[in-house]
């Protein structure tokens, strides 16, 4: 128990430095490390998959809140940009929770791992997401993407614990954000994907996930040791973000993404 809590503790602060560069919120991060714990215990081997997605859900609420909060002073949480796409993610967020509560769980585990490398291989293909032009200023997000956008990540990054900021850090980035602007914006966006996913989540589960040390499917003990790790690094985090050069923060986000692939293919 002791080396399990001191792991997750790093990889805790390993998810508040994410939260705040990339607005992962801790999902990339959680998911792998919660998953391969749960997977070795007995007691929840069989729902390891819904054991992972519900913690780092319970996870995204605070770390997503918190960086939210130190953020609300740069500027960078445009309200624009924030209403109403916002509320089409919490629309989706509530089908996509439903949906993973009785998913298979392989098709949980490989529809993360699709969802992870068609992200990479789009931002990699298409322009606009490493490098934007300097005359590539911010345009307004469209009916269609607000309703139909919007409902779709909240949709899949609930069924998959998330968060979103996959698809709306690509989807600001293409609007001609900075990647500083679009990762500030993944936090408050995640937040209704994290706040009804982990309500759904604790109230779901039975049998190999219930017990005193769970809510529902989240793993109490891995989400506050994982949360002891993140909060005090978002709040150091926090000063860095907007020094970092605009196309090294896009490239180091893909390293990011493809490191959390190859962590759940290999386990």
């Amino acid at each position: 128990m002791l080396i399990e809590i001191s792991v997750l503790l790093g990889f805790g602060c390993l998810s508040g430095v994410t939260t705040v560069l990339f607005g992962f919120g801790g999902g990339f991060i959680t998911v792998p490390v919660v998953y391969a714990f749960a997977l070795a215990d007995p007691e929840q081997a069989l729902g390891a998959m819904h054991v992972a997605v519900a913690t780092s859900t319970a996870v995204m609420v605070v770390n997503a809140g918190s960086a939210t909060f130190a953020q609300r002073r740069t500027g960078r949480l445009r309200r624009d940009y924030l209403w109403p796409l916002i509320a089409f993610i919490g629309l989706g967020a509530v089908l996509g929770s439903f949906a993973a509560t009785v998913a298979d769980e392989s098709v949980l585990r490989w529809l993360f791992v699709a969802y992870l490398a068609l992200t990479i291989a789009d931002s990699v293909v298409r322009k606009g997401f490493v490098s934007r032009r300097d005359d590539d200023g911010p345009r307004a997000l469209g009916g269609v993407t607000t309703i139909a956008g919007g409902t779709g990540i909240g949709a899949v990054a609930s069924f998959l614990g998330v968060g979103g900021s996959v698809l709306t850090v690509p989807l600001m980035r293409r609007k001609g954000l900075p990647m500083a602007d679009a990762t500030a914006l993944a936090n408050p966006l995640s937040l209704p994907v994290a706040v009804i996913g982990t309500a759904v989540y604790a109230f779901a589960a039975t049998g190999t996930a219930s017990g005193a040390a769970h809510l529902g499917y989240v793993d109490l003990v891995a989400a506050g040791a994982l949360l002891c790790g993140s909060l005090p690094t978002i709040a150091v985090t926090r000063r860095v973000v907007g020094r970092i050069p605009d196309r090294a923060h896009a490239i180091a986000y893909l390293a990011l993404l493809a490191a959390a692939l190859i962590a759940i293919v290999i386990r």
